[in-house]
């Protein structure tokens, strides 16, 4: 690419930033699309404008989300929000305080250096000449410049530590806040029990759980909820719910139908074959009432056996303090580690009741063998990334498709081809993979619904690094190089190092389509805007579906940490190498601040809390990049033949001495509850009933609001001691 097309890319893209950012505030004002811009607020039963100045300023927004506070992005969306955006303040952090001396200090020292660049230590494969003079790679071998290289490797390492052990500090903070509000939080009261053992003779699973607990804890506990196997009953209950949609659906049909021209309407009809598209035509409000009727006896009939004898070897306890509750979770329970597995409850919401029965030894081998696909497809990943990185390129592209030629001549086609088909590639590649990483993690026997995505983030974030960062740079450099490699073997390393600049310009131009486009499309909202109003018109006919259509879902953590990893990772790397990269990683993550800010108060609503669980991995993600950048400068001075670059080897011994005290410190209490944060005063008096009741699965839950149909499923057992 050249310097006009990266300049073409740029400038297209901040235009059409702004162009989105002009449609935001215009739509966003319509009364009609308040449920797309504002559903957070509305859910919350607020006004969109409620506590908020009214005004035509299309940069209103941006004061509203700078002004607002951490307690306020707590209240609209969740612990687990205010921590992401303390990652996202602390990474500005850093950039800033890098690049307040990297910037002024490396940059001159860089262009004023008395050199001429080999064709491989360029950015950009000698074709944007002044921002090569503004590169590491303009300073000669062996100069004595390479010092203030190497003392800026320190001082990106230093701010890192400072700032990440301030974050550390603030979000562990944020997490005991939370966790000792005297609100009643359900899952304080509740720990999950895996790997009970197998029945003792005479007794029921029930009895067994029971009688183990109220032994050793006698005064504090409450009672048990047997884990069942409801693949049947969820069955059935999906089934009825989807009836009960069709009939409501239907009624709303008939009721629009009816007016001054036909007051007694037209009744709706529907099919009874396959998928309602086949099969004999029948009256839907009869046909689905009929359904309706049939499906409950044979749902409490089925919720009867599931309870009595789907009984499997998990438990969810219940105690009548959170202090015990802390206490259990953490706390040996049987000699052997396989037996009596006592965890803390996560949200009722957030169980993944399907993994809970899955014993130790089947949960380890599903780890090790998930483990295993990830790599393969990490390794297999490889080769397509390289491969898109290299032959996306103008000149490859008329290689392999010489028809092209006429068309890729042209000088508009030429320059936003090569401003934007590499990059549009990859982005399109990524964006295939998070869904098939989240059914990988939950296949681990996870017990969480963010658990699961913690570790699809973790796995996202190394397969973004590798075959992203990496990858692109090898391929890059193995284009490139082949040939001195294949004579010269033993120079791998070196040529591979010398050329890490050249894949400078396609990370610049990544991130910047990235930031600009990307928030673009956040902040207005036009993808889900247009889809709301075309299921508004066409599709929904309830109240109920109308709300479905709007419905905003959630931050989406687990692809959006690893997106924002991939732009630091890169960034941290190229800051030293190519410090012009700091401005757009802090216009990146300073604009998703904002943009995102917006959404998170007016927007998004959080699907799980889980109190800040989310940062120790942010935190060893960010320092996993910081190796990688250490080890990177170490590789690069090596290839300058800098004489003294052995100085940086303390640096990746200093980040692991810096991880492994920051996780002795902190890590335990993101595990665990501390007790002296369980043992502060409620302001009321826990409904234990109620909290019993909020982890009954909706498909077993009664229709008649009593327990009476349980009574089969109950009467081995006393009804003080009763559960599902």
């Amino acid at each position: 690419m050249d310097f006009s097309s990266f300049l073409t890319s740029l400038g297209t893209s901040f235009v059409l930033f702004l162009v989105l950012m002009f449609l935001f505030t215009w739509l966003s004002r319509r009364p009609g699309n308040h449920v797309v811009y504002y559903p957070n607020r509305i859910l919350k039963g607020l006004e969109p404008y409620e506590g908020v100045r009214v005004t035509r300023n299309p940069f209103a927004w941006i004061r509203e989300a700078v002004s607002s506070t951490e307690a306020e992005v707590i209240r609209f969306s969740g612990v687990d929000t205010a921590v992401y955006f303390v990652y996202l303040t602390t990474v500005v952090g850093i950039l800033v305080l890098s690049g307040v001396i990297l910037l002024p200090v490396l940059l001159p020292i860089a262009y004023t250096a008395p050199t001429v660049m080999k064709a491989n230590e360029t950015t950009s494969e000698g074709t944007f000449n002044e921002l090569d003079k503004l590169s590491m790679g303009h300073v000669g071998e062996k100069s004595p410049r390479l010092w203030v290289f190497l003392a800026a490797t320190y001082w990106v390492s230093f701010v890192t530590y400072y700032l990440l052990w301030k974050a550390y500090k603030h979000v562990s903070n944020l997490r005991a806040e939370a966790l000792m509000s005297p609100e009643v939080k359900n899952e304080q009261f509740a720990v999950l029990v895996r790997d009970i053992p197998s029945l003792p003779q005479g007794q029921t699973r029930k009895e067994q759980v029971d009688s183990y607990f109220r032994a050793i804890y006698p005064d504090t506990y409450y009672r048990s909820m047997v884990v069942t196997d409801n693949k049947e009953v969820n069955k059935i209950y999906e089934e009825l719910e989807g009836y009960r949609k069709n009939l409501a659906r239907a009624e709303a049909i008939y009721a629009e139908s009816k007016g001054t021209a036909s007051p007694e309407g037209t009744r709706p009809t529907a099919k009874t074959g396959f998928l309602g598209l086949v099969g004999k035509k029948v009256d839907a409000i009869e046909y689905y009432d009929e359904k309706i009727r049939e499906l409950i006896p044979k749902l409490e009939s089925e919720q009867k056996a599931t309870l009595k004898d789907k009984q499997q070897s998990a438990a969810v306890i219940f105690f009548n303090n959170r202090v015990t509750a802390a206490a259990a979770s953490q706390s040996l329970h049987d000699t052997m580690v396989d037996n009596w597995t006592v965890i803390d409850a996560p949200e009722a919401r957030q169980l993944l009741w399907t993994n809970l029965s899955k014993n130790f030894y089947e949960r380890l081998i599903r780890q090790y063998l998930i483990y295993f696909i990830v790599f393969l497809t990490i390794f297999f990943y490889m080769i397509p990334i390289g491969l898109i990185s290299a032959l996306t390129t103008l000149a490859n592209l008329k290689k392999l498709l010489p028809f092209l030629k006429p068309l890729l001549d042209q000088a508009i086609v030429r320059t936003v081809l090569g401003a934007y088909l590499p990059q549009l590639a990859l982005i399109i590649f990524l964006a295939l993979l998070p869904s098939f990483l989240l059914f990988l993690s939950k296949a681990e026997g996870i017990p969480s619904l963010s658990h699961a995505q913690r570790a699809a983030s973790g796995k996202y974030f190394y397969f973004s690094v590798l075959n992203v960062f990496i990858g692109v740079t090898v391929a890059h450099s193995l284009f490139d190089t082949l040939k001195e490699i294949e004579k010269k073997p033993n120079s791998a390393v070196p040529l591979l190092a010398e050329s890490l600049p050249g894949s400078a310009t396609f990370f610049l131009t990544f991130v910047a389509l990235k930031f600009f486009v990307g928030y673009g499309l956040e902040l207005s909202r036009i993808v889900p805007l247009i889809i709301f109003h075309l299921k508004k018109k066409y599709l929904c006919k309830t109240e109920a579906e109308v709300k479905e259509a709007w419905s905003p879902g959630d931050l989406g953590y687990g692809t959006r940490f690893p997106n924002d990893m991939l732009i630091l990772t890169i960034v941290l790397c190229y800051s030293v190498i190519a410090p012009i990269i700091i401005l757009f990683g802090l216009l990146y993550f300073g604009l998703g601040w904002l943009v995102l800010r917006n959404q998170v108060l007016k927007v998004y609503v959080p699907s799980y809390e889980s109190y800040g669980r989310m940062w120790p991995h942010m935190y060893n993600r960010i320092m996993a990049s910081m190796v990688l950048y250490q080890l990177t400068m170490v590789g690069y001075l090596a290839a300058k033949k800098f004489f003294y670059t052995a100085l940086l080897i303390p640096l990746p011994i200093l980040s692991f001495l810096f991880v492994y005290f920051c996780t002795t410190k902190y890590y335990r209490f993101f595990q665990s509850t501390a007790l002296d944060v369980a043992c502060r005063e409620l302001k009321e008096t826990p409904n234990l009933e109620g909290v019993f009741r909020s982890f009954i699965p909706p498909s077993l839950s009664s229709e008649k609001g009593d327990e009476d149909q349980f009574e089969d499923a109950l009467s081995q057992v006393s009804r003080s001691g009763s559960v599902v």
